[in-house]
């Protein structure tokens, strides 16, 4: 009887030496992958974050192959200098220089403003039809452009329009990806849930609200 419970007992403790080691490589490999996570985080949205109020900071999200296009529509018949605000690795820039805009991609994160550049080099892209700043647009003045394309956070949204409407003038037009500007009237819109974008003409904001204009489906 001793016997057969000595078996029992060796048995068990077998068991659980084949499998406590488990536990240990499932605890580093969860940790090496939230470390990975943390190390992606920090190339591509932390640089720069210290140089924004934390009120205006806004993660990296790159636009969609769908919104992309939504933009280049509502930039049919338009032509001059085009300001991306917050132009990440520059995609926005790349389609828009594509059509002829004469673009500039604001982007304080340094390691997405070199790439764009790196891409726009291989690209064979001159920095007279695309160039990337690493820079705070909003500590800039915008009222040299008529195009600006902004994909940013719903809470910095109303505080933009109110920096453009100072800064731009009656030509210009604007358009945001997936959040509108609050108070603003569209003039025309392109897309459906988040690819959604709204193209907003200066000249239209400024009016009474009793004259805004219908919004279009180009």
């Amino acid at each position: 009887m001793e016997d057969s419970v000595e078996v029992i007992l060796q048995d068990n403790r077998s068991r659980f030496s084949h499998h406590s080691p488990d536990k240990p490589i499932l605890t580093a490999a969860s940790g090496a992958l939230l470390m990975s996570f943390y190390g992606l985080w920090s190339i591509f949205a932390l640089p720069g974050f210290r140089k924004v109020p934390i009120n205006l900071k806004v993660p990296y999200l790159p636009s969609s192959g769908a919104q992309t296009q939504n933009v280049m529509r509502l930039l049919q018949g338009r032509t001059g200098s085009l300001a991306d605000l917050g132009s990440g690795d520059g995609r926005l820039v790349f389609a828009a220089s594509s059509l002829g805009f004469q673009c500039t991609g604001f982007e304080i994160n340094s390691i997405l403003t070199g790439y764009a550049r790196i891409k726009a080099r291989w690209m064979g892209i001159p920095t007279t039809t695309a160039r990337f700043v690493n820079e705070d647009f909003w500590k800039t003045n915008l009222s040299g452009y008529k195009n600006v394309t902004v994909f940013l956070a719903p809470g910095v949204m109303e505080v933009l329009g109110r920096k453009l409407e100072e800064e731009l003038g009656d030509d210009a037009r604007v358009i945001a990806c997936r959040f509108p500007f609050p108070d603003w009237a569209a003039t025309a819109s392109e897309g459906q849930g988040l690819d959604q974008s709204w193209a907003y003409d200066m000249a239209n904001v400024r009016q009474p609200s009793t004259e805004a204009p219908q919004i279009s489906n180009l």
